[in-house]
């Protein structure tokens, strides 16, 4: 089930992210970023800012024990829905929870009268990039750099941000 994620929700959704990310837990699974940033995703301070945001929200998707075990940030941002921190349980990933997720986005921008969704990749995901274009995203030809904050992510290597998006029929 798809919900919007509460403020009690930010520990478990700081625990999934990062998880989902970083570590060696991240490995169990193809999304990982281990290998090209170093520090953590994020932290609970950061999930509740953006719960608290007023045009975004953070939906979380709950299985049937109540674990979260995905979820995915939009935000509205100009003419675009932005998707974000999509994010599924490594030992869970292949299972059709990101794709949901990823549908509900394209569902959130419809309903809000949006034309599409637009989201940055980091441009050496070359396997992520691959699954967002099957899902119906494009690349923009537009880049962004990629500035690593030393908590939320040192890059090991230079990076950039891949700009994508997907219209909404």
């Amino acid at each position: 089930m798809i919900t919007r994620a509460t403020l009690e929700d930010a520990k478990e959704l700081e625990a999934l992210i990062n998880s989902g990310y970083r570590g060696e837990v991240s490995k169990q699974g193809w999304t990982t970023e281990a290998d090209i940033l170093g520090g953590i995703r994020t932290n609970e301070d950061d999930i509740i800012s953006i719960i608290n945001k007023p045009n975004g929200q953070l939906l979380k998707y709950v299985n049937d024990e109540g674990k979260i075990i995905g979820c995915v940030l939009l935000e509205e941002q100009d003419d675009a829905l932005y998707l974000g921190m999509l994010c599924v349980s490594p030992s869970l990933q292949g299972g059709g929870v990101g794709k949901s997720l990823l549908y509900k986005g394209s569902e959130v921008a419809k309903d809000l009268g949006l034309k599409k969704v637009k989201m940055t990749v980091i441009s050496v995901r070359h396997e992520l990039i691959a699954w967002y274009e099957r899902h119906g995203f494009e690349k923009t030809g537009e880049t962004k750099p990629f500035e690593g904050d030393g908590l939320f992510g040192e890059p090991v290597m230079p990076l950039e941000f891949v700009v994508m998006e997907k219209y909404i029929t």
